[in-house]
């Protein structure tokens, strides 16, 4: 119920990644990337299926050797979300997985090798209308760059991905997005914000390396926070040294944050202080955990005390401010005659959140979600 900010996205060229499109307008993607051995399929598959799940649009899968080449065609032919292989120093492998129908091809300029290398990976794309990421890392810049700058700067990350710009327009192919990460969030801020300047191509926006579920969550949070309310940004992935799941719920917290992308429940819960007249916290989770499949867009309010409660759920889809034994209850910003037992909140608040669900996508049966 709450008003977008009015972001103004930047204006990019159109790819698609499988079905999914990007750039020019398109919901920014969401992706996440497998940690599992790829050689390992059962494995591969089941936890591209989870993230898959948890509302991934697009996954990421590490494609080091060419007997994970042949374990990726077993996965492609298992999964039905898009697979983008990752691709690093043999040129070879990208060959190989696109002829097994890799949907996107992540290749590295700092170690893929030189322009004709990088010709046959265009090469085999083009004739399988496959696109390209070019995917800049500041930690693994080409030694020339690397000479240069004396250390990764925006300008040297932006360097190396010009260079291989320049040889995809040389070669006449425009079905590439481009990524410029880095660990530090200034640093990666600053070389797409440059990058941004320089090209129309859909940029895949990342920190990269940012550390643990927590620290890296709020790392990418800042650093992708930034960009995309500049309107920086057409897919995202969050890095962490986590469950991948872990990184799909972050991605799409970020957008929700900026009323970008919604999906599923926004709670805007109050950390709880000694005037709560119920458990703020337990029920919060609780509901998170139970509540967890549901994709369509909402806003609940969940606030413990009269302080902020009532203002908070007049602006919420749905909202309880806490009061003594029971608690007051709001639906589109309405206070409603009944209260709820605050001994029984979390039953009480599932049943009418599901309930509130049911009926509007009832009400709306094409609703797009995202």
């Amino acid at each position: 119920m709450q008003h977008q900010p009015p972001i103004e996205r930047r204006q990019s060229t159109r790819i698609y990644v499988g079905k999914v499109p990007i750039g020019d307008g398109a919901p920014i993607a969401v992706q996440s990337m497998t940690n599992t051995r790829t050689t390992d399929v059962d494995a591969t598959v089941a936890q591209i299926q989870a993230i898959e799940r948890a509302g991934a649009d697009i996954v990421r899968v590490s494609v080091p050797t060419m007997d994970a080449a042949e374990a990726f065609k077993l996965i492609k032919e298992r999964v039905s979300v898009p697979l983008v292989a990752d691709i690093h120093f043999d040129y070879r492998i990208a060959l190989k997985v696109a002829e097994y129908g890799a949907d996107c091809l992540r290749i590295n300029p700092g170690n893929i090798g030189k322009e004709d290398r990088i010709r046959a990976v265009v090469d085999a794309a083009r004739d399988r209308n496959i696109p390209i990421r070019i995917g800049v890392n500041g930690g693994s810049l080409e030694k020339d760059i690397q000479e240069k700058y004396g250390e990764p700067t925006a300008a040297a990350l932006v360097e190396s991905a010009m260079r291989h710009v320049d040889i995809l327009d040389r070669l006449n192919f425009d079905q590439f997005k481009v990524s410029v990460k880095a660990s530090d969030v200034f640093l990666a801020v600053g070389a797409y914000r440059l990058l941004a300047q320089q090209i129309k191509q859909p940029l895949h926006l990342g920190i990269t390396e940012a550390g643990g579920a927590r620290s890296g969550a709020v790392k990418s949070a800042i650093g992708l926070g930034m960009l995309l309310a500049e309107g920086i940004g057409d897919t995202l992935r969050v890095s962490l040294a986590a469950d991948p799941v872990e990184e799909v719920k972050v991605g799409f917290d970020i957008l929700k944050s900026l009323r970008i992308r919604s999906r599923g429940i926004n709670f805007i819960a109050c950390p709880s202080c000694s005037r709560q007249e119920f458990d703020v916290i337990g029920t919060v989770n609780a509901l998170e955990n139970r509540l967890e499949d549901i994709t369509t867009p909402l806003d609940v309010s969940v606030i413990g005390c009269v302080v902020n409660g009532p203002g908070e759920a007049l602006v919420s889809d749905m909202g309880i401010a806490g009061a003594t034994r029971k608690s007051g209850y709001y639906v589109d910003g309405e206070r409603q005659k009944e209260r709820l037992d605050n001994d029984n909140l979390v039953d009480e608040l599932e049943a009418r959140i599901r309930a509130k669900v049911a009926m509007m996508n009832q009400r709306i049966p094409t609703k797009n979600q995202d």
